[in-house]
């Protein structure tokens, strides 16, 4: 979850008062951060000053050096002229640089390579288009908690308001939200002097350190980039990593509250640090444990306490759970229970409501706004631990669980063409999963219901999906991330229209990323095509021209394979597996088998989603991921 941070004049550790929420209660935490308010000279932190630097080094080494002392390992982009200087600056840096063919694609890679190592990512652009374009991967960065940097350029001050080549300025752009701070960039700034670089070094290095996600944007006119550094000393910030702890009143407040009756365990992306002790707290109270469909493997699924996956692609075993055995409370660790986790449905609320954990404060009670929820402002890892120490065992139930299900796969047909999905999930599952260490990445779509319900996972940081924005293009560009920065395969589970929105197979095969691409090549839209069918939407067309994924795969310098008999799929798995470039399977999967997507289209309907008889009368739909 990303911080909250109000603009560049305002601190980077907020120590006001958390907002209360109403039918709820809400309990500050401690921080050792909030104390950096209070003195630049706090323990942690022991800034001094470098010998002044050499007046030949640019705003643009100078800022590339301080990118290396952040701890940055890749920068992805696309270069241009505007931006020349940053981008030679950063290629002859200790960052290794790569250059995408579009810049939404290199921001959705820099965010899953700070999700494989946790180091801060560089996107670069140039001015104009490439900042726009890569707007989307970076909202994307945002909503999913990463630690991104974009380095842009824009025009220069003499140059403005003269209609200079893809000018970038007020007279172009609004800078609200784009080149300020606010819903989309944690913190933005137009650097126009080189006297500035020590107080955004200084702001960069805090935030790094805080936990949660951080987007930033700093924006370098062309004129400036070249700038010589003079009389400028740029700090050395020991800045280590601030733990967020809840206060001892919250600790006994959460102890009181679960000790009062049993609790389940609802798990989110945002717990990924804390499944050890999770597994611990789950087995020491018995509590049966779910999860959003991020927080995936986080708590095994392959574990007699797990009850489920809830949200889009989820298991109705959740609501039998919630049915049979009603726990008193749920305790909610690092998930936002927004649409993709929860659809908002009162049957997951318990009788006396959440305790909610997260070390977002706008967090807890925003989903069920009208439900009792203590909400508490910690990490997760040492909340749990907390608790750990203090909840008493509780004796164990002699009652079973329910368990998600998993319907025995009929056999194939006399012709086993076209592939069913739910065999080719069970292929992926034998080999990708627990037969190999690869991450594996969910565009948005059909692809993220199928391989959300389908798929089991025993370990964290495994499986990817993106529930904030869903954009496509994500898992399809960000698999290069993810496999670069774990040094190791990763896996993108994508539809064939993702597929043909953007992909980055060319940037895969210059710098040999071991990326595989599965294809679910049904020639549609076929979460929009099916979502259209079922809420009774008629008129609409959905459908793509039959495209050979493995012929452009190939034609760009990857491995690729067309798999149309479902006898065919484990070997193709093996044969991707194996290989040590880009590989690319192209399934031609049948597309009339209906995705587990039925939560998605249950929640458009309550919103007002409903079929018409009359074409003027239906409104205009779309069936995004989110």
């Amino acid at each position: 979850m990303s911080q909250n941070y109000t603009g560049s004049n305002s601190p980077l550790i907020t120590t006001e008062p958390y907002k209360e929420f109403p039918a709820h209660s809400y309990v500050e935490s401690t921080s050792d951060s909030r104390k950096l308010d209070e003195s630049e000279n706090n323990e942690g932190i022991q800034p001094f000053l470098n010998d002044e630097i050499a007046p030949t080094l640019s705003v643009a080494d100078a800022i590339a050096q301080m990118l290396e002392n952040l701890g940055v390992s890749y920068a992805f982009g696309v270069a241009g002229g505007a931006m020349a200087s940053i981008w030679g600056a950063l290629s002859n840096s200790s960052i290794e640089v790569l250059n995408f063919r579009h810049e939404a694609g290199a921001a959705f890679a820099a965010t899953e390579a700070y999700f494989a190592n946790s180091r801060p990512a560089v996107v670069f652009t140039t001015a104009g288009p490439g900042i726009t374009n890569a707007l989307t991967g970076l909202f994307a960065a945002r909503g999913e908690g990463a630690k991104v940097i974009l380095l842009s350029a824009c025009t220069s001050a003499p140059q403005r308001g003269r209609w200079a080549i893809q000018e970038t300025s007020t007279y172009t752009l609004p800078s609200g939200g784009m080149f300020t701070s606010g819903a989309l960039f944690n913190y933005a700034i137009t650097i126009e002097s080189a006297a500035q670089l020590p107080q955004i070094f200084r702001k960069l290095a805090l935030a790094m350190a805080q936990p949660g996600g951080f987007v930033a944007h700093l924006s370098i006119p062309t004129a400036v980039q070249t700038s010589l550094v003079e009389n400028i000393a740029l700090p050395q910030l020991d800045v280590s990593q601030f733990a967020m702890t809840a206060s001892k009143e919250a600790i006994a407040k959460s102890v009181e509250l679960l000790s009062s009756g049993p609790f389940a365990i609802w798990v989110g992306f945002g717990a990924r640090d804390a499944a050890d002790e999770i597994l611990q707290l789950a087995e020491k109270t018995g509590a049966a444990v779910m999860c959003s469909p991020r927080g995936k493997g986080i708590f095994p699924e392959d574990h007699p306490q797990f009850v489920g996956v809830t949200g889009l692609g989820g298991h109705a075993s959740v609501f039998t759970y919630m049915e049979q055995q009603p726990p008193l409370r749920t305790l909610v660790l690092g998930t936002r229970l927004g649409e993709p986790t929860s659809f908002w449905n009162s049957a997951l609320v318990p009788k006396r409501g959440f305790v909610h954990v997260d070390i977002d404060q706008e967090v807890p009670g925003v989903a069920y706004p009208h439900v009792e929820t203590f909400g508490v402002r910690s990490e997760i890892k040492a909340f749990v631990q907390e608790l750990l120490q203090q909840l008493p065992d509780a004796p164990r139930s002699t009652m079973s669980l329910p368990r998600p299900e998993h319907k025995a796969i009929e056999p194939a047909p006399d012709v086993d063409y076209p592939v069913r999905p739910e065999v080719l999930m069970a292929a992926i599952q034998k080999i990708i999963v627990e037969g190999s260490d690869a991450v594996v990445m969910a565009e948005c779509g059909n692809s993220f219901t199928w391989s959300t319900h389908l798929l089991q996972f025993a370990q964290a940081n495994r499986y990817r999906v993106s529930t904030g924005v869903g954009a496509m293009g994500h898992a399809v560009t960000g698999v290069l991330g993810a496999a670069l920065a774990n040094n190791s395969k990763a896996v993108g589970i994508v539809g064939d229209g993702a597929m043909l929105m953007n992909n980055e197979i060319s940037t895969a095969v210059k710098y040999k990323i071991p990326a595989i691409w599965i294809v679910l090549n049904d020639a549609r839209y076929n979460m929009c095509h099916q979502g259209m069918k079922i809420l009774g939407l008629k008129g609409a067309d959905a459908t793509l021209p039959p495209t050979n994924f493995a012929m452009i795969a190939r034609g760009m310098g990857a491995e690729a394979i067309v798999v149309v008999r479902e006898s065919d799929i484990e070997a193709a798995l093996e044969q991707a597996i194996a290989s040590t470039v880009p590989f690319l399977i192209d399934v031609v999967i049948d597309a009339d088998r209906p995705a587990p997507s039925g939560g998605r289209n249950k929640s458009l309907a309550a919103q007002g989603v409903k079929s018409s008889p009359a074409k003027s009368a239906a409104k205009q739909v779309s069936f995004p991921m989110v």
